[in-house]
């Protein structure tokens, strides 16, 4: 078990009383690992744009 694992385990059983139930949970949480450590990968490489886009401004670019 990783240490990210461990840590995920600990939180759930102080907080919630409970531990993984099966194989299962522990693969999802596996797979949270992977997809947290994909999202701190692009840390600082991601950029808001520099108008926000809304459904009104989409609608009408559509339109055009």
């Amino acid at each position: 078990m990783t240490k990210f694992e461990q840590m995920i385990e600990t939180g759930i059983a102080t907080w919630s009383g409970i531990v993984p139930p099966s194989e299962l949970a522990r693969r999802l949480e596996a797979e949270l690992a992977v997809t947290i450590s994909a999202f701190e990968a692009m840390r600082g490489q991601l950029r808001f744009e520099d108008e926000p886009s809304s459904f009104e401004a989409a609608l009408q670019a559509a339109k055009q």
